[in-house]
């Protein structure tokens, strides 16, 4: 399985902020951070905002923080989170399909078993799990 670049900096985004839960970020210092587009990172935010894993505030002491402790904050419900319009296959999305073996396909239910297995295995840690440690921050481009 393969997850979106979008999910990838999310968790980026949502370890750096285990790492310091009191503080709030902005999305500009998390993109200078990671060296990663300010106006994806703004879309990321937005919809961790509205599945109620982050809140923000705008304005001066701004930022997003956790709306949880990490710890109450699963990786595969994470996912989920991330990956929502991300299909793994087209039949999976909630528009039309253009399979035309959709109604015999005996894969369906394979895929859906192991995409479910996959997220109930992530979903036995946290984010608690992997915070990034504080002390190495900033970070430089060879870190990754």
């Amino acid at each position: 399985m393969r997850l979106t670049s979008f999910t990838d900096y999310g968790l980026r985004m949502l370890m750096r902020m285990a790492s310091a839960p009191e503080r709030a970020f902005s999305t500009a210092e998390l993109a200078d951070e990671f060296g990663l587009s300010r106006n994806h990172l703004s879309k990321i935010m937005q919809q961790l905002a509205r599945a109620g894993i982050v809140v923000t505030r705008r304005g001066g002491g701004g930022g997003a923080r956790l709306a949880r402790p990490a710890a109450d904050l699963k990786l595969g419900q994470l996912i989920a989170v991330l990956e929502a319009d991300q299909p793994i296959v087209e039949c999976f999305g909630t528009g039309e399909t253009r399979c035309t073996i959709n109604t015999q396909c005996r894969l369906k239910t394979r895929l859906r078993a192991a995409e479910n297995a996959f997220i109930a295995h992530l979903d036995r840690s946290t984010l608690a799990d992997i915070a990034l440690p504080d002390a190495d921050f900033p970070l430089t481009s060879h870190q990754f």
